[in-house]
């Protein structure tokens, strides 16, 4: 967890700095949220990345389990909530990001799409049974997708899924005594992201906060803070 406000003072300051412009609470919060998610999506195409690679024996700084460590504060498992028990229609895990791996009775569930699900329908060797169960993925009406599991009237058992969530959103809580926007901390929402993610959290956000209030410096002060840190991770 980052602590939103240490984040927000870091900003402010940083900001305030040689009279480069002021970030309103409401400004900070926006910046925060899309700091955090451009953060937490980069985390999957570096998997992807560092995985085509070599790895690092070295404890402590093999970046795939650096990563790991970082994605692993999302990750969940839960009972998947029934839409239809006859049809067998399933609903995704509320806020989940990434869906993991199915199970039924210790078996995974095999994702198909429909036309993958239509030859194996009409192979004896390869159709869906109770000990080789398959599931597809639709769009629901609302634009959200939903699961439907084969074959149809699996004797009785749950569905379990892992997932990885999605961060909830960041909130910088306030009261507003006369001019000035107090903290409030009973109100707000810490970045749920490693600790570790502090720097980069202050610098997107100064970097989003240059471009949209069209503040320059903002923009070049984040870029040296990352090119500072680079340089002390090479050495």
């Amino acid at each position: 967890m980052v602590n939103v406000d240490t984040v927000y003072q870091r900003v402010l300051a940083l900001a305030n700095k040689e009279q480069r412009g002021y970030i309103t609470p409401q400004e900070f919060n926006l910046f925060a949220n899309q700091a955090q998610m451009e953060t937490f999506e980069q985390y999957f195409y570096d998997v992807n990345t560092y995985g085509r690679g070599p790895g690092n024996s070295t404890e402590y700084s093999d970046m795939l389990d650096i990563l790991d460590e970082k994605i692993s504060l999302f990750k969940k498992q839960k009972v998947l909530t029934t839409i239809s028990s006859s049809a067998q229609l399933y609903n995704l895990p509320d806020k989940c990001y990434r869906l993991g791996t199915l199970s039924y009775r210790g078996r995974e569930v095999e994702e198909l799409d429909a036309k993958e699900l239509m030859y194996a329908s009409a192979s004896p060797l390869a159709k869906p049974t109770a000990r080789r169960p398959v599931y597809t993925r639709y769009e629901n009406q609302s634009g959200g997708d939903m699961l439907e599991v084969f074959p149809k009237n699996l004797p009785g058992g749950t569905i379990v899924a892992t997932y990885v969530k999605e961060p909830e959103k960041v909130y910088w809580g306030y009261n507003v005594i006369g001019s000035n926007a107090l903290h409030d901390a009973t109100n707000s929402k810490h970045f749920e992201l490693h600790r570790s993610e502090e720097h980069a959290l202050v610098v997107k956000i100064l970097a989003y906060a240059g471009i949209t209030l069209n503040k320059p410096g903002l923009v070049q002060i984040g870029t040296q803070l990352d090119q500072v840190k680079e340089q002390k991770e090479k050495q």
